[in-house]
C-alpha cells in the first residue's frame, strides 16, 4: 500500500481544482436543480476517481514546487478546470440563444415558463431544447466522456505549466463560432419561416388594409410554427449532440 503523504494530500486537492472548476460550468453536472453538497460530494469523488492514475505526476510536481509556489499552481489548474467548463458551457450558451429566436419566430414568447437551468425564466422552447440536449447528456454516456476528458486533459495542460492565455482565446474563439454556427443551422428554418408568413401577411394587409390580419392570423401562424417544431425538433437536436460529441471527444 501507497503510505498517504502531505505531498499526497496536496496533489489530490490540486486535482480537485480542475475538476471542481470544471464541474462547476458543465452543463448537466451545474445544474441549479443539484443540490450543492451532492455535486461537492461528485467532484471530489470523480477527483480521487482519477488521483491513482495521476498521483504520481501530482506528488511529482507539489514536491518540486516552492511554498511560495503552490498558490499560483493552485489558482493555474483553477483557471484550467474554469476554461474546459466554459467551453461546454458556450454551446449551451449559443443553443439557448438561438432557441430564444426560433420562440420569437414561432410568436411563442410568452408566457415565460420557469427556469430549469438557468436563473431567469426562458420561453417554453427554449426550455425544451435546454432539457432535451442536457438529458442526451446522460442518455446517451457524454457524462463519461467528460470524465475521460477531464483525465487526458492532464496530457494536455500538465501540472507544472501554466495555461498560455493566447491559447486559451483561441480555444474560446474557435469554441464560439463552433458552437454558434451549428446553432444557426438549427434556428434558420424558423428564421425563413417567420419571414415568409410576415411577408405574406404584410401583402394581404396591404390589399385589405380594413382587416386585421396579423391579429386574425396570429393562431395560425403559432400552429404553423408548432407543427414545424413538432417535425424538426428530433433532427436538430441530432445535429446538437453530434456537434457537441465531436467535440467532447476530440478534447
Amino acid at each position: 500500500m501507497t503510505a498517504i503523504t502531505p505531498e499526497t494530500v496536496l496533489a489530490i486537492f490540486m486535482f480537485f481544482c480542475r475538476t471542481g472548476a470544471c464541474l462547476s460550468l458543465m452543463p448537466g453536472f451545474s445544474s441549479n436543480r443539484i443540490p450543492v453538497r451532492i455535486r461537492l460530494f461528485l467532484s471530489l469523488s470523480i477527483t480521487l476517481a482519477l488521483a491513482p492514475l495521476l498521483l504520481p505526476e501530482g506528488e511529482r510536481a507539489v514536491r518540486e514546487a516552492s511554498a511560495s509556489a503552490l498558490l499560483p499552481l493552485f489558482a493555474s489548474e483553477m483557471v484550467i478546470g474554469l476554461l474546459i467548463g466554459f467551453l461546454a458551457r458556450i454551446f449551451f450558451g449559443a443553443l439557448e440563444t438561438l432557441s430564444g429566436a426560433i420562440a420569437m419566430s414561432i410568436g411563442l414568447t410568452s408566457p415565460l415558463a420557469g427556469p430549469l437551468d438557468e436563473h431567469e425564466p426562458l420561453p417554453a422552447v427554449t426550455n425544451l431544447y435546454m432539457f432535451s440536449a442536457t438529458a442526451l447528456i446522460f442518455f446517451t454516456g457524454l457524462h463519461l466522456e467528460v470524465i475521460r476528458g477531464l483525465a487526458a486533459s492532464y496530457a494536455a495542460f500538465p501540472i507544472s505549466s501554466m495555461i498560455d492565455p493566447r491559447f486559451g482565446l483561441v480555444q474560446i474563439s474557435d469554441c464560439l463560432a463552433n458552437a454558434f454556427s451549428v446553432s444557426l443551422r438549427i434556428s434558420s428554418p424558423f428564421v425563413v419561416y417567420s419571414f415568409l408568413v410576415n411577408l405574406a401577411i404584410g401583402l394581404a394587409s396591404k390589399l385589405v388594409p380594413q382587416i386585421p390580419l396579423y391579429f386574425i392570423t396570429a393562431p395560425a401562424v403559432l400552429a404553423g410554427g408548432l407543427i414545424f417544431l413538432y417535425l424538426t425538433c428530433k433532427p436538430f437536436l441530432q445535429m446538437f449532440y453530434a456537434a457537441f460529441s465531436a467535440w467532447l471527444v476530440a478534447g
